[in-house]
Order: C-alpha cells, then structure tokens, then sequence
C-alpha cells in the first residue's frame, strides 16, 4: 500500500460542497479520489475499488455512516479499510459511538483543511503499518498457528466456572479442576494491569461481545504470557447477566514479535533521518527509486576553518575529532534553528542549504543569519596557543538540483553552478568575514549591512563583484 500520491480515498457525503470541498484538497496533494453522495453508493464503491481509506459524513439519509461503517467491518473485503468519520455532531457519544462501530478517527465540523491532512495521512501510515505486521505474521505463523484455543466459562464476580484442558495447560495449571480451584478472582490474579478485567466488563456490559482484546496474564509460576480472548456475554430471557464464555489464545511470540518490529523499525527510522532529510528518507522508504529534484531559490553556503590543517598535526586525532565535532554540533544547532538543511562535512569544511528540500522564501535571509552567528559562535573554540579559531564563509544563490543517487551510503548532495560558486566564495574569502554574490547581495541589501569587496577572479568564472556581508540591520 503506498501513501504518497497513489493512494486511493473514498469520500462519503450527501452534501455536495463539503464533497467538493474535501475532493479538492485530497486531489491537491496528490491522491486518487472516489466520491459517493449516499450510503449504499458507498458501499459499492468500496466493495468494487478497495480503496485505501474512506472519509465518511455521519448524517445522511436513508443509510448513516453508522450503518455505513458497521456494513464495511462485517465485510471481508472491507473490514481492514481505515474510516474517518468527518461530522457535524460533536457530542461524547456521538464521537464514541464512530469508534465503538469501526472508526479509526473522528474530524469535527467545520474542519481545518491542515487537520484533515494530517490526519489522513496518519491513517494511512497506520494502515500501511498493519499490512507490515500482517505480513511479519504470516512469517513466523507456524509458531502459534497449531496452538489449541482455551475455552471458558466465568461468572459475573470473575471466577472460572468451566476450563478445558488446553487453558489450563495454557496457564500452567496441572489440570482445569486445578485452574478452577485455585484462580478465584481473575481480577486480581489473573491479569497485570490493575483495572483490566473492569474494563473488558464495562465494554461488554455496552457491546455484548470483544473479539481479540490483548491483556498480560500471570500464569500459575508467576511467569506472564500475552493472550488474546474473544469473549460474549450470555443473558438469560429476562437479560440478566449468567456468566461470559469465550476462547482465549497464546499470542506471547506474536506480541514480542510486534514489539520488536516496532523498535527496529523505530531504530530504522531514526538512522535514516539523521542521514537524510526527513521529506527525502519517507520517499527513499516507498521503495528505491532516483532521487533528484530542481529548486529555483536556494542559498548554499560553505564554511571552512582557517589553518586548521596545522592545528590537527599538534593535537592527539581523538582530541581533533572531539573538537570538529563540539564546533560543527554548535553550527547543527543554528541550522535546526533557522530551518536550514544540512548537507555534509568534508574534513573541517561544512556545507548548508536553505530552501530544500522543503521551499523557504527568506532562504537568503535565514542564511545570513546563521552566518553570522556561525562566526560569533566559533569565537568559543581555542587553537592550541590559546588564539579563537576564525571562520571563512562564503555564500551564493541560485538553483540548485539535490537529491540521492547510488544504492549504497546514502548521501543528499547538491549539483549545479550556484553550488559551485558558492564553493569559490567561501575559498576566495578571508578570515573572520562572510563572502557573499552579487545574487545573494541582491536578496539581502535592504535588511543587512554589506561593504563592497568589488570584482575578484572567480576560476571557471572570470571575475565576479562580491561583497562583505557585516552585519543585520
């Protein structure tokens, strides 16, 4: 399932300016949309497209999205489709009614076209996450597939009255008299979290029946295992209450297995996210693919410490890497602060962008800020001799292609002549200062301060008039 521009939305509503409305914003960013104006079209719809989640008006007639929604989750084909209900009711129980049905979320009308798009997408990363699961299962399903159900009976109070063998074996009971004898009060003894068993009791005091509630348990050695019950209630004719029947399964392998997915898929996440810019790895996840992308107005900027080659030959390598690290941190926090990406270090140079991968109108601006203070900040780093380290920076605007080429190390980088020149201002420069372009300069003159360096030969490029840039105004 994919979640970018591929994926496919069912929206339901009988009122054909919020279709519109909400038709429009999904189409704007890229998914495939259907549009069903009643119920009963869109159950055929979902039925005949399997779409890949479903927006659905609470209110309409004939069929409500109640209705709409409880047809879909008793339907193979569509019980796993993810619905957000998008209504005008904003009661409690108008809300807990759309999740006791299905529902997977809940947008409130009038709604926020930024929430709504979020929320989508949320929805559909989930969705996708399942289907991740699904298919880890079907993996390791020989380890629990041939497993025997428990069966049961329990009263009101939470005592077993009946058990079979398989359950008792489950827990770690010698026998299901065992079992009976010995565990009284589910409650207390059975499951580990404190409240559990009120919980599936009030739930089933309002539903009548849960399939696959997942609770920790304690077995008779004390060990605790994960299961999963499917569990009903059974009333006499007046309705009272006789006592809850179900089935109970051993799903320990599966849930460990949930967990650890979870953690390394976190773990996986994190790792590539501090390589690549965070729009970059979510495309790079929806499978492998060329990345290479064209932006109009981008700043780049380089940075080089000046004379640090002989600093490295007086001091030991791991004090060297020590301090590279503690100067270009310091310039990763201006970056993250000014929302400009980082692109890479090459030994003592360091390399930034603005206005990539996500556009920035003030990239120049951001920029010159960052500069500044870069050259503010490297005053708190010492050579050896006690003298502060100095900064050479030079800065170019222009267009730029960025992007991630190569199946293996993955690295964002940037192409073209702006990054070029950019390069040449900052080895041309001087140290202490900021050396900016006449593009850059055109970007920035009316909110900084600048003196006119004038024209300087630019290899590969003649000569180039370039500026100082001195400070904001």
């Amino acid at each position: 399932m994919s979640l970018l521009p591929t994926a496919n939305i069912l929206v339901v509503d009988n009122q054909l300016e919020n279709l519109y409305l909400l038709s429009e914003l999904l189409i704007g960013e890229g998914y495939q949309v259907k549009k069903a104006i009643s119920g009963s079209m869109a159950l055929m719809i979902a039925a005949a497209e399997q779409p890949d989640l479903i927006l659905l008006d609470v209110s309409m007639p004939e069929m409500d999205g109640y209705e709409v929604c409880q047809k879909l989750k008793s339907t193979e084909s569509t019980q796993d489709i993810p619905i957000i209900f998008v209504s005008a009711l904003n009661d409690v129980l108008d809300k807990a009614r759309a999740f006791a049905v299905g529902g997977a979320d809940y947008i409130s009308k009038p709604f926020h076209m930024e929430e709504v798009l979020m929320r989508v997408k949320h929805q559909l990363i989930l969705s996708q996450q399942q289907q991740q699961l699904k298919q880890a299962e079907a993996k390791y399903r020989s380890m629990f597939e041939n497993a025997t159900e428990g069966i049961f009976q329990i009263s009101p109070d939470g005592r077993y009255l009946s058990a079979n063998p398989a359950l008792a074996m489950l827990l770690g009971y010698d026998s299901a008299a065992d079992l009976i004898t010995n565990l009284t009060d589910i409650s207390q003894q059975l499951y580990v979290q404190p409240g559990r068993r009120e919980e599936l009791s009030v739930y089933l005091h309002q539903y009548g029946h849960i399939s696959g509630a997942e609770s920790e348990v304690t077995c008779k050695d004390g060990t605790r295992i994960w299961i999963s019950e499917n569990i009903r209630e059974v009333r006499d004719k007046t309705n009272r209450l006789i006592y809850y029947e179900g089935t109970v399964q051993d799903v320990t392998d599966r849930h460990s297995m949930e967990v650890e997915l979870r953690r390394e898929r976190r773990q996986a996440e994190q790792l590539l996210t501090n390589i690549l810019p965070y729009k970059i790895a979510r495309r790079l996840k929806m499978g492998p693919q060329t990345i290479a992308d064209h932006y109009e107005e981008v700043t780049v900027l380089f940075a080089d410490l000046v004379d640090f080659t002989a600093v490295s030959a007086q001091i030991p390598p791991s004090d060297l890497v020590k301090m590279l690290n503690r100067i270009f941190s310091a310039f990763d926090q201006l970056a993250e602060q000014y929302g400009i990406e980082k692109i890479k270090t090459i030994g003592d140079a360091y390399m930034v962008a603005a206005g990539l991968p996500i556009p920035m109108a003030n990239h120049a601006a951001a920029m010159a800020k960052m500069a500044l203070e870069m050259q503010q900040e490297i005053r708190h780093f010492y050579h050896p001799n006690g003298n502060p380290f100095q900064l050479r920076i030079g800065i170019n605007s222009g267009s730029v292609i960025a992007g991630v080429i190569g199946i293996k190390k993955f690295i964002y980088d940037l192409w073209g002549d702006t990054v070029n020149i950019a390069s040449r201002m900052e080895s041309t420069g001087e140290a202490g200062k900021i050396q900016v372009t006449a593009q850059t300069y055109e970007y920035l003159k009316d909110h900084f301060k600048f003196e006119r360096r004038g024209e300087i030969p630019i290899k590969g490029r003649g000569n180039m008039v370039t500026y100082w840039l001195i400070s904001s105004l």
